[in-house]
């Protein structure tokens, strides 16, 4: 067994987890503010520094402007995030979390880490993978191996049931993405068979249509709401969040904004029940939507529903009733949550850095994966007298098992060519102008050779990391070029990681030992916006005690007032 101390993380768009295998058991590690449940939320404090974690979101009703939620879902795309005077990519707030979580299992486990499986959806493309290497490597992390979330998931899963057979659906919807993986389990042996997702579907869907909802029965009943008013649909976003997992367990969720502004600038005290049935109504569209991963992760499996043993639900969003209910319609038999559906996947990616380590604990367990974009060239090809060029032909195909390797011959369309320029793409579309350009590759053909001896054989090599090395080689002069697709379009060069990791450094972030303080009074400001009357003042009261408290620098005095203010404000919430 190797020394190296791996850790796993489960890199969320809502939430985030550290987790390390010790003594062959998964282990969640605690944050800063003794939650395991680390928001995947970054913002801009009132002194400049950077918030990461609770503290973060808390302020994110408050401060919309100056938080930054849900990047995951931008990852792979550059898209810069304004928060304050920093301007971030959602790689380096990506990279802030990850940092937060790299601290917390220092701390825990009494060491320094550098090593790092992360765990991205199944559906993630090649950017959207590189990003995450890249987040990884701003925060000071080696990401050892990037596997997919489902697969996590069915590794933990595996690891209960390493004597059984059985067919598996895995149902993974968080709170931005959604995962269907089918897989075997086989006397300790995990066949993935088939992956499918959609990256911009999950719990965030349901919040936002039952935020539409009440915006429309609040302008039917009192007037419009502003427009482009980020307090005021911060503040709904985070009321129907609350009702969202209030009607997970109750039959009704009633929302409380008080002295809510109007566009004709009145401000009035708004009160909203919803019941269940009504929330579900409103859901139907976002719930349609998981059909098609389901449908199809299936059809690539080569199965029916009822050929599933077990369907498993992980991510935080299938707790709502209605997502298993769906679940148990579609595949005729009642979901499990074996394992704690915010927890599988962490737990997952611990194994896999354990596998990746040799922990003997799990050495009984094997797990192949699939690849879950098919991956090939542009051709052409000659109709008559026109010549239709930029259509996608696949070499490994989606759902193949990977690692794998693969060559096609491809030969050139006119004569005379001098060189042939492979145009590398990921998808599913026939036209290459609908899929993912992620690189070329140009090779040199022979001359005087006529155009049916100028054949170029090309190989592509992919790997559990999501990796992708492209071969071509001149059939006729043994004239080899490669290629390793990791540098994609749009993603961090090497000099810029660096950078990013030294800008990273140089910001100044809260400090982690105050964080628990920071985080309580974000709550308690959080909360006061939205009380009114004798709560509000409860609510104060505790504020005033806390802040006698810090001010006397006692730390046990410290400690027993924040405890006291967070007993008022969970009361109150």
């Amino acid at each position: 067994m190797s020394d190296k101390l791996a850790i796993g993380i489960d890199l969320g768009t809502t939430h985030s987890l550290i987790c390390v295998l010790q003594a062959g058991v998964p282990t969640l590690i605690r944050n800063a503010t003794g939650g395991v449940l680390t928001p995947s939320a970054v913002g801009v404090d009132d002194d400049g520094s950077l918030l990461v974690g609770q503290a973060a979101l808390a302020r994110a009703t408050t401060h919309p402007e100056l938080t930054a939620l849900n990047f995951k879902r931008d990852m792979g795309t550059g898209r810069p995030v304004q928060l304050g005077r920093h301007t971030l990519r959602p790689e380096e707030l990506s990279g802030a979390v990850l940092r937060a979580l790299k601290q917390d299992a220092e701390q825990a486990l009494g060491r320094p880490i550098e090593e790092a499986v992360i765990t991205v959806p199944a559906y993630f493309g090649d950017l959207q993978r590189q990003a995450t290497r890249d987040a990884g490597a701003i925060a000071g992390l080696r990401v050892e191996r990037i596997v997919n979330e489902p697969t996590a998931a069915a590794l933990a899963h595996g690891l209960h049931h390493l004597d059984e057979e059985m067919r598996v659906a895995v149902l993974d919807l968080g709170g931005g993405t959604f995962d269907v993986t089918v897989l075997e389990i086989l006397e300790g042996v995990i066949e993935i068979q088939s992956s499918a997702g959609d990256t911009r579907l999950g719990g965030e869907d349901f919040r936002a249509a039952l935020a539409d909802h009440v915006t429309g029965l609040i302008a039917r009943d009192h007037g419009a709401p502003p427009d482009g008013a980020p307090r005021t649909r911060a503040r709904l976003l985070g009321a129907c969040e609350a009702a969202k997992r209030r009607l997970s367990s109750d039959p009704s969720a009633t929302l409380a904004l008080p002295a809510l502004p109007l566009a004709d600038g009145r401000a009035v005290d708004v009160e909203v029940t919803v019941p269940r049935e009504d929330a579900e109504r409103i859901w139907q569209p976002v719930l349609d939507r998981l059909r098609g991963p389901i449908h199809r992760a299936l059809r690539d499996a080569g199965l029916t529903p009822t050929d599933v043993d077990h369907v498993l639900l992980v991510g935080g969003a299938t707790r709502m009733p209605a997502v298993a209910a769906l679940a148990a319609s579609i595949f005729e038999r009642l979901p499990s949550r074996e394992l704690p559906p915010d927890e599988a996947v962490a737990h997952g990616a611990a194994i896999q850095a354990g596998l990746k380590h040799g922990d003997s604990a799990v050495d009984d367990l094997v797990v192949t994966d699939v690849a879950p974009f098919s991956l090939g060239v542009a051709v052409g090809t000659k109709m008559g007298t026109r010549t239709v060029e930029g259509l996608f032909s696949p070499i490994l195909e989606r759902g193949c098992v990977i690692p794998t390797s693969r060559v096609d011959r491809f030969y050139p369309l006119e004569e005379g060519q001098r060189s042939i320029r492979l145009e590398i793409y990921q998808g599913e579309h026939a036209l290459c102008a609908d899929n993912q350009l992620l690189g070329t590759l140009d090779v040199p053909l022979p001359r005087r050779v006529p155009t049916e001896k100028q054949g170029v054989d090309v190989r592509f090599t992919y790997d559990l990391n999501g990796l992708l090395e492209v071969e071509a080689t001149a059939v006729e002069t043994g004239t080899t070029r490669s290629v390793v697709i990791e540098q994609r379009p749009g993603a961090l060069s090497r000099k810029e990681i660096a950078a990013a990791r030294k800008a990273m450094a140089a910001l100044k972030f809260h400090p982690r030992e105050s964080l628990p303080n920071r985080t309580a009074m974000a709550r308690a400001d959080a909360l006061h916006a939205e009380l009114t009357g004798v709560a509000r003042s409860i609510l104060q009261q505790a504020v005033t005690q806390f802040q006698v408290a810090l001010d006397s620098q006692d730390p046990r005095d410290i400690d027993a007032a924040r405890e006291q203010l967070l007993a008022v404000i969970d009361q109150l919430q």
